[in-house]
């Protein structure tokens, strides 16, 4: 048998791929290229799909029907260590007995591998840890842990590396730290990651391209960028932060825009940013796109007049607002903390407004609330 790490290159191919579990379909008619050498998430809440997807991948269940390419090589059917791909999990994986340094060579051990130092010592300077390498895994903190991990998949040069949640363990600045390590140690190696989390952040950190998984589905998949200014659905739109979802009815058209009422006032929605068919529009507005002000301050591009502030949270780059709308919707402001805004409280009327280029239309038929609270079950 060829060296399964070394024998197949390329693009990472899902063609029409569902995974069913008797009634459930866990994975639901998917394709998806993966560009090779890209930071690619699979993004989405628990019970999706994703993780069934990256089993897929690594050879822990087989496709109900379907196939998965890597460059020219079939690997559908192949046993996980027939592929060339290494998974890196939540939990690290790591033997106990054996030092960081046998940790990192085992791989290359059990291919036949001899002369192993200078590969191990490499990765290990890689992951800025070479020092470390007579100790054992015990003595290590989660994020150093993490990081031998990372390590001993990448040592063995896979065509694919596949994350599993990998930085779940960790806690919240430690994470953060690592999300920036990763993505330079993805770019100094130029492998494939395929990373899947349900932590938006996180995917928005690292990835090249996102790809938002909904009921065994991909939603919508484009850039960190693309899918946060441009979301195509309510789902996307919540999950991925948080957006104002208004519903209103578009009555006429100037230009390249269109007016739309919302509950008895108009605003702009440029055509090309409007996703719905027909006259039902959901507009939507990111809450940092917002200004918040008293009612007689002059206002520019879009606006919406008559709200009052219900909450006010401080957190420190920024200030949270909760505001009333007469329709009796709450709308969610963030207010960057540079002396620009008035302070405001519980109770004062205040109006909002935003440039009109901000505003995205989606089709009204849609659920306001799809994707809002389903990060919670995680």
């Amino acid at each position: 048998m060829s060296d399964a790490s070394t024998s197949s290159h390329g693009d990472l191919i899902l063609t029409r791929i569902s995974k069913t579990f008797g009634d459930f379909v866990a994975v639901d008619d998917l394709s998806l290229t993966i560009t090779e050498g890209s930071f690619f998430a699979l993004l989405g809440p628990s019970g999706c799909g994703k993780t069934t997807t990256l089993r897929m991948i690594a050879g822990l269940e087989e496709p109900t029907v379907g196939s998965i390419f890597i460059g020219e090589t079939d690997i559908t059917t192949k046993k996980p260590y027939q592929r060339p791909v290494n998974t890196v999990f939540q939990n690290y994986a790591l033997f106990p007995h054996l030092s960081i340094f046998e940790n990192v060579a085992f791989g290359l051990r059990r291919r036949g591998i001899k002369d192993v130092k200078a590969q191990v010592d490499k990765v290990l300077q890689l992951v800025e840890l070479p020092h470390y390498a007579d100790r054992k895994p015990n003595q290590l903190s989660g994020g150093q842990q993490q990081r031998i991990a990372l390590a001993r998949a990448i040592v063995n040069r896979p065509a694919l590396l596949l994350l599993d949640e990998p930085l779940g363990a960790l806690d919240l600045k430690l994470r953060r730290q690592m999300q920036i390590e990763l993505k330079w140690i993805q770019t100094e190696v130029g492998l494939t990651f395929v990373h899947v989390t349900h932590d938006q952040e996180e995917a928005m950190t690292m990835a090249d391209t996102i790809a938002v998984m909904n009921e065994g589905r991909i939603e919508q998949m484009g850039s960190p960028t693309d899918l946060y200014e441009s979301p195509a659905t309510a789902f996307v739109a919540n999950f991925l932060g948080q957006s104002n979802l208004i519903r209103g009815v578009s009555t006429s058209s100037d230009g390249d825009s269109e007016v739309v009422q919302l509950h008895g006032q108009k605003i702009s929605l440029l055509k090309s940013r409007n996703q719905a068919d027909g006259a039902s529009v959901l507009v939507g507005i990111r809450p940092e796109k917002i200004r918040i002000d008293l009612p007689d301050v002059p206002t520019t591009g879009n606006s919406l007049t008559g709200g009052v502030v219900s909450d006010v949270s401080f957190v420190g780059v920024s200030t949270q607002y909760v505001v009333e709308m007469p329709w009796k919707q709450d709308l969610m402001v963030f207010e960057q903390n540079d002396g620009g805004t008035p302070t405001l409280r519980p109770g004062d009327p205040v109006s909002l407004s935003w440039n009109v280029p901000f505003t995205f239309g989606l089709d009204g038929s849609q659920d306001v609330n799809a994707g809002s609270k389903v990060e919670e079950i995680e």
